[in-house]
């Protein structure tokens, strides 16, 4: 019985543990510039303020395939990966990614900033982008989101 007692106790103390890793640790975002797109400064302001309010960054740098950035989230142990891209060819790579997430079974949020067409707005969310940013859009309703879709992804 008290072989038991003790596996018991033992197993909440990491049950314990492992809710404080999921719940206290810091967000956790992979900010990347996703194609041939080589204008990085909205990325850099993007990471810079997700870093400002708290959150582990990994900037992942341009020209960043979608392979690239799953394995940088796997590596990472990510809790949103944030896109960039300006170069118009949002839809045939965001699908790209999107898909390659699906068939790896990564269940991370992903979120797509730049110039986006509204009109390609609701194709990217039918493809599984959880939030999609325009020019001008205010830093802190962008941590904001960050903040929600990684309290989802964690619970």
């Amino acid at each position: 019985m008290a072989n038991l007692a003790k596996i018991r106790k033992e197993s909440e103390e990491i049950k314990n543990a492992l809710y404080l890793r999921n719940h206290m640790r810091r967000i956790k975002v992979i900010v990347a510039k996703l194609g041939l797109d080589g204008h990085d400064r909205g990325a850099k302001v993007i990471a810079r303020a997700l870093a400002e309010a708290g959150m582990d960054v990994v900037y992942t740098g341009m020209r960043q395939t979608p392979s690239q950035i799953i394995e940088t989230a796997i590596q990472e142990d990510a809790d949103v990966i944030g896109v960039s891209i300006l170069s118009g060819s949002h839809l045939e790579l965001v699908g790209e990614l999107m898909s390659e997430m699906r068939k790896r079974g990564i269940d991370v949020p992903v979120m797509v900033g730049g110039i986006i067409p509204p009109e390609d707005e609701d194709s990217l969310k039918r493809m599984g982008v959880a939030e999609v940013f325009g020019p001008g859009t205010p830093l802190s309703i962008i941590v904001e989101k960050v903040k929600s879709l990684a309290m989802v992804k964690r619970a």
